[in-house]
């Protein structure tokens, strides 16, 4: 018996041994509580991540990246990206090693813009320049505002963004109230004529638009001879404009979401034989419209935003933007205004705490490409809209309503 215990005692020595030897730790069950707790021992290292993650400061954008609205959506990201180049060129920010631009699609569908803003929420941009509908810009605002995320629209003009006491939101662009009141005023006050026939597409924007010109023109005694309305992606307007001629107005007011379908209600009302004056609003104003719609185009009036390209804030978005993105879009210096207020306030309160960088931007004043900016207390920034004329296919400055002169 007591040999029999020696050689057991023997052979666990040289197991133990043999164990030892080969390094076969990962086999012992009592190390395997230790491997499960290792990375417990290294909990600080994932916390240093947002640490490193603050050396970047990211720009988010919203807009249409795809679809019939593209070419606006793609300069309002491009203007924002034209902000930052110029900010870094000036040193960037104190406490940031970088600054990027984080550009997602809303393709303006109110639920693809909901679900894009929450991606910039769980990618912790501190602020979204857009978007461009205002049927997207809405309900994307809602879930940004919970987040207490900055969002500042350089395009969507309906009034209703900004009247929301949503505390966050900001916009560079004017309002449609204001910009329903130019049109009207130019109809009746240089055109001199009494008719009118609108016709919008249903969006938020656009019809809202088109409602506010219609009350205001019952007001001037402006008959609307019609008030139809068109779908969004109709390319046959056949059945609208046979009404449009049958109506014989002196004025035919276009409210569509963008200047490719603009293009098309032009083209399409110069063939049918429609001499009513052609009056459309910011959304047709692109260069797009031109090269769509070529002579169709000409003559062609628009409501749009006062920009004075003489202006060292407009040459240098200009020197910035035009080569490496072309000629600017409608919204191309709206958008860069919106991400350089945003860049400045940023810098103003050494911090991006949404509450701090708020009471910056509403103690800006700066001129910017687009305009002078300078944000109300419900984020609204004035409007300063203007008829443009396309003529000799460029968009020119034409009248002026608050003064009543030709340019």
């Amino acid at each position: 018996m007591r040999q029999m215990k020696s050689t057991l005692l023997a052979l666990a020595l040289l197991c133990s041994a043999l164990l030892f030897a080969a390094g076969c730790s990962d086999n012992k069950p009592k190390e395997a509580p230790k491997a499960a707790e290792a990375p417990k021992t290294e909990a600080p290292a994932p916390a240093a991540a947002p640490a490193a993650a603050a050396d970047v400061l990211k720009v988010g954008t919203l807009s249409p990246l795809t679809g019939p609205y593209a070419a606006d959506g793609n300069d309002i990201a491009n203007g924002a990206r034209a902000a930052v180049e110029v900010i870094k060129d000036q040193g960037g920010i104190p406490g940031f090693k970088d600054i990027v631009v984080q550009a997602e699609d809303s393709n303006c569908d109110p639920r693809q813009a909901v679900a894009a803003a929450n991606k910039l929420i769980n990618e912790k941009v501190p602020v979204v320049v857009g978007a461009y509908c205002s049927s997207a810009t809405i309900p994307a605002s809602e879930v940004l505002a919970e987040a207490k995320i900055v969002m500042i629209t350089p395009a969507s003009t309906n009034e209703k963004v900004t009247e929301r006491g949503l505390k966050y939101m900001f916009r560079t662009c004017g309002r449609d109230d204001d910009q329903s009141k130019a049109a009207i005023s130019f109809i009746k006050n240089q055109l001199k004529v009494d008719t009118v026939f609108i016709v919008d597409d249903k969006t938020t924007y656009s019809q809202g638009l088109a409602d506010n010109l219609e009350k205001l023109a019952g007001a001037q005694g402006v008959k609307v001879l019609g008030h139809e309305h068109v779908n969004q992606g109709d390319k046959d307007f056949s059945a609208v404009l046979t009404q449009v001629k049958a109506a014989n107005p002196a004025v035919f007011y276009v409210s569509l979401q963008n200047s490719a379908s603009g293009a098309l209600m032009f083209i399409q009302a110069k063939r049918m034989g429609i001499t009513a004056k052609l009056l459309a609003q910011d959304a047709v104003y692109h260069p797009q419209l031109m090269e769509i719609a070529k002579a169709d185009a000409e003559g062609a009036f628009l409501t749009f935003g006062y920009t004075d390209k003489e202006t060292p804030a407009y040459k240098a978005f200009y020197a910035k933007y035009q080569p490496k993105y072309g000629e600017p879009g409608a919204y191309s210096t709206y958008a860069y205004d919106s991400a350089m207020a945003y860049l400045m306030a940023v810098k103003a309160a050494g911090s991006t705490d949404p509450d701090k960088v708020r009471a910056a931007l509403l103690s800006l004043e700066f001129q910017g490409a687009s305009k002078k900016i300078d944000y109300l207390e419900n984020g609204d920034s004035g409007s300063n809209y203007i008829i443009q004329m396309v003529k000799d296919g460029k968009f020119t400055n034409y009248w002026n309503p608050e003064t009543g002169t030709l340019y």
